[in-house]
This record gives C-alpha cells, structure tokens and sequence, in this order.
C-alpha cells in the first residue's frame, strides 16, 4: 500500500523526508531481515558470545554477580519478573542484528510487511514493532490525533488544533490507560449504548477497548468496533497478553479493529521490551512517525532497537509454528503433578482455572482449612519467595489461597514447587 506524507518544512537535519522515503519504499520490494552485509561494506568481527573472558558475565551467571536473586516463576509473564524466557533462536538473530547499522524507520516498515505476511493479515494492514504494548497504545493514539501534521507531532501533549477526546467503558479503565492520558487526550467514560450515542461529538478521537475487560462491559469486543465503524471513528483494541490462543493475532484485524496492541514478551516469548502495533497501514506509519527514532516527539523515550525489531519477528515466527496443543497439554500436566503431591495433606485443596481471555492458559487455585495448616495466604508466598531457591506465587489476586500457572515454568521446576509446598504446608500443620 503506497503511503504519501506531506510536510511543508524538513523533519530536521537528520533528514527526516529521507529516512521516511527508505521506509515506506521497502513496503513494495521484497527486501530480507538478513545480518548479511550489502557490497561494498565491512561485516563486524562476529566473537564468540557463549564466552567472556572476564569481567561481568565471566562466570555465566550474570544475576548472581550482580547480587539479583533468580526466581521459579509460578506467576506468569509479569512485567516485574522479565516477561518469559526467549528461545534461543531468538538470542541468535539479535546477535546477528547487532553486526550492522540499519535505518530504523525502513527497518520497521520492512518488519511490518513480514509480520503482516506471516499472520496473512487482510489487505491494507501491516505492523511495527513498539516499546511494548503501552508504546504500542500511546504511539497508536498519537498518530491518529497529529496524523502526519508535523506541527501536531511537535506539540503532543498539548492538543491545540486537535481531537481531545478517547471514549471509554467505565468498566475498562485500568492502570495501562495512563498511556492514553499522556497524549493529552481526556477520557470519556461511558456505561451504555445510549451514553455512548451521546459520548460522540466533533471532539471524538478513537474509541478504546481494553479486551480483557471484554466480560464487564456492557458493550463487547465485536459490537464495539461496529459501532466506531458506524460513527466513522478509529477504533483501537488492548489485546497486551491475549495470547494463547494464537488466533487473536489476526482475529480483531478481521474484525474490522482500526489498531491492535500486543505485548511482544510474554507469550510469543519475544524480547522483553517489544511490543506489536497491529492496524490499518496509514495509522500505524502516523504512530510510527511519533515514535523512537524520530527526535521532538512524544514517543522518543520509546525506542526499539535494530535487535528487538528483528528479535520480534524470529519469535513471531517461532510462536507461530509451535503445537499449541500440545504446549497445553504439558502445561496441565505440570499442573496435575503439583496437585497430586501437595493434595496428599489433609486440608490442602486445588482447583483448575482458565482465565477467558488475557493469560488464556492453564491456571490452579492452591487451597487450605488454616485450622488445619496454620499459615496465611500472604506469609505463605513470603515464604516461598525468600527461600532457596525463590519460587514466585500469586496471592490475593485471583481468589483465596495462592494462584499459579505453569506456562513460564523450566523442564523440573514443578517438581520444585510442589516439594517446596509440601514442606511448607507439613510445617504449619496442626
């Protein structure tokens, strides 16, 4: 899809027309993410990266000389624990990637048309790669509030001459639409269609959907984006962690959804700090255009670099061939062993869970009669937390007692968890 930008002035002496033109042009060739060199350049000495031969990293455990202490994660992929583990194959090409210099904005279009290939996204769609899922949703409304208008661009978050408002569920509001906010645009919350009616106006931006939320509000995730189409108003969707199942990659595209965000590192196990902005091809390059590594733009402290951009699409490549199925298959069964050990003590209780959409994996609700095992919940999870080695469980979140997945655990580690348990609940019983 050929895209036309129009500035009256240059972006600035780095040439912001230039790298915009080597951008967009590789949407229409069919230019590889490779590490090879082009004729005529150097390729840097490529060292052994498995090997340092002193300093930090010499003794292969970086966290321990650092003084950080490594966790079992029972919890997921919260952002407070890294996310999830990258494969290998990951490692590598970011490896590769960091033998050349790029241009950044034409390696971002040339991602987005192999990210939009491989998810067979429909006609008009492509993706960037962003600082996460929050650098995916502010850069996406701040595209469509400045479009291509430098001036608009440069004066984010003052929004003088443009759209100010974001209508919103009140049941959808939550600490990640603090990235909406710091556009400057003011959030409009309603309940009903009939508020919503009355919500649209000439001040109207985008309407936002945050899915995970998609049970709480009156309006769901199909009838929302009809009803922006209906209004002629872009719609925008938080779908951060709703992978698995893998469908929702192109699901909400084929829905109609103006933009999509989702997290890069969680499930597709990408580099911790990417994120995908999914959408209709003139809107993502107008949040590109406010993003890293244009300069004076709200989205500057966003960058992504050369290695994360390529990082991102390996894992999407590799989450996309993977058996589903049977990671889910696994994932129980990991599961199953911790309950059938830690079941044997009289008063401990599990219950399989599947949350409906974001974190959509095999989850289990731990349970006690503290008459019976005399320990709280939360002392429960200290415990478990300031041990050796540190396992890490959820408590309070999603109902009594300790919650947990499996999905972030390495091969043998829920045999640790469920040996931990065990002592612990063994030490506190009556």
């Amino acid at each position: 899809m050929a895209l036309t930008f129009k500035f009256k002035d240059s972006w600035n002496r780095r040439s912001f027309l230039g790298t915009l033109g080597a951008a967009f042009a590789s949407l229409a060739g069919s230019r590889k993410l490779s590490a090879a060199p082009a004729n005529g350049t150097v390729a840097t000495p490529q060292p052994d990266c498995n090997r340092i031969a002193s300093g930090l990293g010499s003794t292969g455990n970086v966290y321990e000389e650092l003084g950080v202490t490594t966790v079992i994660n029972g919890q997921g992929t919260m952002t407070t624990l890294g996310g999830s583990l990258g494969r290998p194959e990951v490692e590598t090409i970011m490896t590769q990637a960091m033998r050349n210099f790029v241009s950044i904005p034409e390696l971002e279009a040339a991602a987005g048309k192999r990210i939009s290939q491989m998810l067979k996204l429909p006609d008009g769609y492509t993706a960037i790669v962003t600082s996460g899922a929050a650098g995916a949703i502010q850069s996406g409304l701040a595209g469509i509030l400045t479009r291509d208008n430098e001036k608009f661009i440069r004066q984010l978050p003052d929004l003088t001459g443009m759209k100010t408002e974001v209508i919103i569920q009140k049941s959808h509001r939550n600490p990640f639409d603090h990235q909406l906010r710091g556009t400057g645009a003011k959030l409009v919350e309603i309940e009903s269609r009939d508020d919503l009616k009355k919500a649209i106006g000439p001040q109207t931006a985008m309407m936002h959907f945050t899915n995970f939320a998609n049970s709480a509000g009156q309006i769901k995730v199909d009838e929302w984006q009809k009803l922006a189409a209906a209004a002629s108003i872009p719609s925008f969707i938080d779908a951060a962690a709703d992978t698995p199942p893998v469908s929702h990659l192109w699901d909400y595209a084929n829905m109609g959804y103006d933009l999509i965000a989702f997290s890069g590192g969680k499930a597709m196990r990408g580099p911790q700090c990417s994120g995908l902005l999914i959408g209709k091809a003139d809107l993502v390059h107008f949040a590109l255009l406010n993003n890293s590594p244009y300069e004076d733009v709200l989205g500057r402290g966003q960058k992504v670099g050369k290695e994360e951009i390529v990082g991102m699409v390996k894992a999407l490549e590799l989450y996309l061939a993977e058996d589903h199925d049977a990671l889910n298959a696994e994932w129980q069964r990991r599961l199953d062993n911790i309950s059938t050990k830690i079941t044997a003590i009289k008063g401990v209780s599990t219950k399989m869970t599947m949350p409906e959409i974001a974190n959509h994996v095999p989850s289990m609700q731990i349970t006690w009669d503290q008459k019976l095992v005399a320990i709280s919940p939360g002392d429960a999870a200290h415990t478990l937390r300031s041990g050796k080695p540190s396992i890490v469980l959820a408590h309070g979140e999603d109902g009594p007692g300790l919650s947990m997945t499996s999905f972030m655990l390495q091969p043998g580690e829920d045999d640790i968890i469920a040996d931990h348990l065990v002592a612990l609940f063994r030490a506190h019983a009556a």
